[in-house]
């Protein structure tokens, strides 16, 4: 039978120029409170975030956590009582303490980064082997310096918002064929024309056909985009992603249609995306090739993939 063992988390400890941010507190006669085996002391309750907590440090190491022959400091909560009676709190904290030759703070926090649930069974976290009693006490350490020594805390309370986004990509979404027929094609004098707006996903698209091209593609060939509308009022950074094909109807053979594919992320400043050479004006014009029937051009934007994004606040 294989046995299964969690792993101790490991102990990160670095120094630092900037204080703890959220408590701070320092011992006079640091051996006194050794030799007189007080087992633990506990500092005032102090607040952070909208809870209150308290520093309780064994001198002489928890001995019932395998702290013999360290330092331990533990973070309790407190004033829970009129929590509701299911109430947790998730924090992250790290310990200081203060290097006094070199104005530096060691820090020292566990290396797995798991959230420590406070509860009503569990109101205290901390670390046993904070530091050894021999390396703290060692002079040119700068932790005990005329038997004074200082001692910190940050606290980093984990709270949800209740904000969720999911982002999911639909294949072949329904109604995801935009169509467009310009009739009276040869008398057509727009530069550009649009279909109607169509949803597809949770996005509305219209189609935008340029008969006579765009750009420098004007009066060579003809040119199309697919349009994300009302697209420029994106969020920063926030886009829409689409698989398209573009199809130019030919009348007389279904396989001959031209076709376009392309892939997009359409954003703020780029929600108009597609083509501005679909297939030259002479192939177009040509009657024999069948891409025009009774003065009418056909366009077609078939919407392969789209992203759909969901918020709940």
């Amino acid at each position: 039978m294989e046995e299964y063992f969690l792993r101790k988390p490991e102990i990160i400890r670095v120094t630092r120029d900037v204080p703890p941010a959220h408590y701070i507190f320092s011992i006079e006669s640091f051996s006194l409170l050794v030799d007189t085996g007080v087992e633990k002391y506990e500092s005032h309750a102090f607040g952070v975030d909208t809870y209150k907590w308290r520093l309780s440090l064994y001198p002489n190491g928890n001995k019932k956590s395998n702290g013999d022959g360290f330092i331990s400091l533990y973070l309790q909560i407190e004033e829970t009582e009129n929590f509701p009676r299911t109430w947790e709190v998730n924090v992250n904290f790290r310990f200081f303490i203060l290097d006094q030759i070199r104005d530096k703070y060691l820090t020292i926090e566990e290396s797995d980064g798991v959230m420590k649930r406070y509860y009503q069974m569990k109101t205290e976290w901390g670390i046993a082997q904070l530091v050894c009693l021999d390396h703290f006490k060692e002079a040119s350490n700068g932790y005990l310096v005329d038997d004074c020594c200082t001692f910190g805390v940050e606290i980093f309370v984990i709270k949800p918002t209740g904000k969720l986004e999911r982002v999911s990509m639909l294949k072949q979404p329904p109604n995801n064929t935009i169509t467009f027929q310009l009739h009276n094609y040869s008398n057509s004098f727009s530069e550009y024309y649009t279909s109607n707006v169509q949803t597809i996903g949770d996005s509305k698209w219209e189609l935008i056909v340029y008969p006579r091209g765009c750009g420098t593609w004007k009066n060579t060939s003809l040119s199309v985009f697919l349009g994300l509308v009302e697209g420029y009022k994106l969020p920063t950074r926030g886009k829409v992603y689409a698989k398209y094909k573009f199809r130019v109807k030919y009348h007389y053979n279904s396989a001959d249609t031209r076709e376009f594919t392309a892939a997009n992320w359409f954003t703020a400043s780029a929600y108009q995306l597609g083509s501005r050479s679909v297939m030259p004006l002479s192939n177009l014009r040509d009657r024999s090739k069948g891409y025009i029937l009774n003065d009418t051009l056909t366009v077609e934007a078939e919407i392969i993939v789209v992203s759909k994004v969901k918020l709940f606040l």
